[in-house]
């Protein structure tokens, strides 16, 4: 078991990786005002999304206590960046506003997930 929850780790950590790479690729054309959600970031979010879930299974299926509070709240996170990233996904320019919300949330995310004990 301690095998899949590694595995399923690695891929919850490839999906923050696509999503926030995704966010700093876009960077400078966010400077010009041309950013754009790119597909990276969706399948990223939805990535995170599956294996997060996944982990809290994995975890209460072998009695380890799970901070349901802090999952909460990162799952609360890890939806609005999905609606943002899929309403606007087909965008040829997003709004700076909504840009810096979904990279904010992201950095967000990740601070929670190892600072939150």
């Amino acid at each position: 078991m301690r095998v899949l929850i590694d595995f399923v780790v690695a891929l919850h950590i490839i999906g923050i990786a696509a999503l926030l790479g995704g966010f700093l690729g876009q960077m400078k054309a966010l400077r010009t005002g041309t950013a754009r959600f790119v597909p990276g970031m969706l399948h990223g979010a939805l990535t995170m999304l599956v294996t997060g879930v996944a982990l809290v299974g994995l975890h209460q299926a072998e009695d380890h206590s799970v901070n349901n509070i802090k999952i909460g709240v990162k799952l609360l996170i890890l939806i609005v960046i999905l609606a943002l990233v899929y309403v606007k996904r087909d965008e040829e320019k997003v709004d700076k506003g909504f840009f810096g919300a979904v990279g904010a949330l992201t950095l967000a995310n990740i601070f929670i997930a190892t600072l939150w004990t």
